[in-house]
């Protein structure tokens, strides 16, 4: 069986692949040579992808020998899934791999925001002692809004419950007995606008959609609180960036965590940049070495699976 890994894959994923029998190409900047891409995918049985790779219909129609598509993290943007379904081509996600690294990336958000002892140590190696200047505020007593209340927003949950934090949640898609309400104390509200006015810090768990693009904008930021911040480790598109900019600039919310945009990488002149209360980060939320472990040696199992004729629990079509 020959695997083509398109993108970034830890080296247990590629070692285990080549355990079991496989024959792995890998070349992480493949999925932006669209032209190689395609003249390579016919001679393969598998590919791993990304976020990057687009997996397409054109893709897949020359791609003739591939029994299975594995994606290295949840998002499905980048995957046209009714393509691959059409063509019986199962899709394999890194279900839950990640989700710890991505709750513990909103909880380091809320704490520097409250307590950038970065900006305190470059102060004192200047030769300052500004005590009053970095005491900063406490997370205890906070309320957390949650948009969307899936694996990763109930982890966030259990963590902000930790520090003593009110967690709140908007989700059509989950009922009463649901993990999240049932055990872990989140208090479920019924319109995105009324988690918006009472939170502190809004972080955002769902996927891109039709529905979900540009969910939070220039419509919804005045209900939020001006010391309030917002953070996005799910998908760009889902905040509105240039509404986002106007609402820090204007006062109307304090400032944002934004480690997925709309364009990445983020062009030299985006306007993001220049905004120091919106801080910044290259999509890493959830790929801490541990996250990239197991999302490479979960995706290398199930793809394998596949590949020997079983069906995967983390298939999606």
């Amino acid at each position: 069986m020959k695997v083509l890994v398109t993108e970034l894959m830890w080296d247990d994923g590629m070692k285990e692949l080549k355990r079991s029998g496989c024959s792995v190409d890998y070349d992480m900047e493949l999925g932006r040579k669209r032209k190689e891409l395609l003249a390579l995918a016919p001679a393969y049985d598998a590919l791993i992808v990304r976020n990057e790779t687009k997996v397409d219909a054109e893709l897949l129609d020359v791609a003739k020998n591939a029994k299975v598509i594995g994606r290295l993290g949840v998002g499905l943007d980048n995957i046209d899934l009714g393509a691959a379904s059409s063509r019986n081509i199962p899709v394999i996600t890194a279900k839950h791999a990640n989700a710890t690294s991505v709750a513990e990336y909103v909880m380091a958000s809320m704490l520097d925001a409250y307590r950038p002892l970065h900006h305190a140590d470059a102060d004192v190696r200047r030769g300052n002692w500004n005590r009053k200047f970095f005491t900063g505020n406490e997370l205890n007593g906070k309320t957390l809004g949650l948009v969307g209340m899936g694996e990763i927003a109930h982890r966030v949950a259990r963590r902000a419950n930790a520090f003593g934090m009110e967690t709140i949640g908007y989700d059509p898609f989950v009922t009463p007995f649901d993990h999240i309400l049932a055990e872990t104390g989140v208090r479920s509200v019924n319109t995105l606008d009324e988690l918006l006015v009472a939170s502190d810090f809004v972080s955002v768990h769902v996927p891109l959609t039709k529905e979900t693009r540009h969910m939070i904008n220039k419509k919804n930021f005045p209900h939020m609180k001006p010391h309030a911040y917002v953070i996005n480790a799910a998908r760009g598109g889902i905040i509105h960036e240039g509404d986002l900019i106007e609402a820090v600039q204007s006062g109307e919310i304090a400032g944002a965590y934004l480690d997925v945009l709309e364009a990445e990488p983020i062009p030299k002149d985006s306007p993001l940049t220049q905004i120091a209360s919106i801080r910044l980060t290259p999509h890493i939320a959830g790929a801490t070495n541990a996250a990239q472990s197991r999302t490479a040696m979960l995706i290398a199992e199930e793809v394998m699976k596949v590949l020997n004729g079983g069906q995967s629990l983390c298939a999606v079509v």
